[in-house]
């Protein structure tokens, strides 16, 4: 097996790119080639029982590939980037002491850049005064809070979320901004891929993968959690697709105005996340298609 712990500095794969263009394949294929475990950094696939409305893999695609950072918390925790920073390290430190490859792949990248080091998340007290008067307040107004304070993260928020509006507001307000990039000693030797498609085609991927969850059961397990483990409130602050089939479910949304939102909305998800991803220019940007030109550069990165 290809070295993966250096004398230098451990050797970490991740793999980033806009939703549904392919980075869950991708990476169990890296995964099983390259004796590798993948750590999930998504900021909902942490959360138990949010499995098709999160995008989660399932335990029959997984392979027999070890995940972690899966099924962390239940719905009713809130999971922060300190959080996922603090088991990011945990898991980090477990894969290397068994001379695996770490993988990690995710869409929040944001814990990414934490857990790598390329940003710090000082932390940011909760300020119950605050709080109590940004939720008063209705989404327009937050949004134009946060655009004020801090446009760089306001370009990349999901502006639909006021949950996450007011903690970017608190954020901002506590330490001016959502702190940079450092240019610090990095800890780990990183090679990042990227995984991007033309527009046209990405766009008609994630419309397949919406219809294709829903098909799956999508709507049924957000009608169980509303039975035993979650409001309408809630589901409002968990992303996309929760919040869409909540608004289907309570009547507000006909069925097909809800996939239409939802397609809609993650589309414009997709291109903030892109927006992003292009403030790093150390991304090593492939084709989902280009596999066996994938294994070959991760090939020559672990033996470097």
């Amino acid at each position: 097996m290809m070295e993966v712990v250096s004398k230098q500095r451990p050797k970490i794969v991740a793999i980033v790119g806009p939703t549904a263009s392919g980075k869950t394949a991708l990476s169990i294929a890296l995964a099983k080639k390259f004796a590798g475990e993948i750590i999930s950094a998504d900021s909902r696939q942490v959360y138990r029982k949010l499995d098709l409305s999160s995008g989660k893999v399932s335990v029959s695609e997984r392979a027999g590939v070890p995940h972690h950072l899966l099924d962390v918390v239940d719905l009713d925790t809130t999971y922060t980037a300190h959080d996922f920073k603090r088991d990011g390290e945990q898991a980090l430190t477990d894969i290397f002491s068994r001379q695996r490859l770490p993988i990690i792949v995710g869409g929040t990248f944001m814990y990414l850049d934490t857990l790598l080091g390329r940003i710090s998340l000082p932390p940011a007290p909760l300020d119950t005064k605050l709080r109590q008067k940004l939720e008063n307040l209705d989404k327009e107004s937050l949004q134009q809070q946060l655009k004020k304070l801090d446009p760089q993260r306001f370009a990349t928020i999901d502006k639909d979320n006021p949950r996450r509006l007011i903690r970017a507001i608190e954020i901002a307000s506590t330490l001016g901004t959502v702190p940079p990039k450092k240019d610090l000693p990095a800890k780990y030797e990183v090679y990042t891929i990227g995984l991007t498609l033309p527009s046209a085609e990405l766009q008609e991927r994630i419309h397949a993968r919406i219809i294709a969850r829903l098909q799956a059961g999508m709507v049924a397990e957000i009608q169980e959690l509303l039975t035993t483990e979650i409001t309408h409130s809630r589901l409002e602050s968990l992303g996309l697709e929760c919040r869409y089939l909540s608004r289907y479910l309570e009547g507000k949304l006909t069925y097909d105005e809800m996939v239409a939102e939802l397609t809609l909305k993650t589309r414009q998800f997709a291109k903030r996340q892109l927006t992003w991803l292009k403030r790093d220019t150390t991304i090593h940007w492939f084709s989902p298609t280009d596999t066996e030109k994938i294994f070959s550069t991760v090939s020559n990165f672990l033996k470097d």
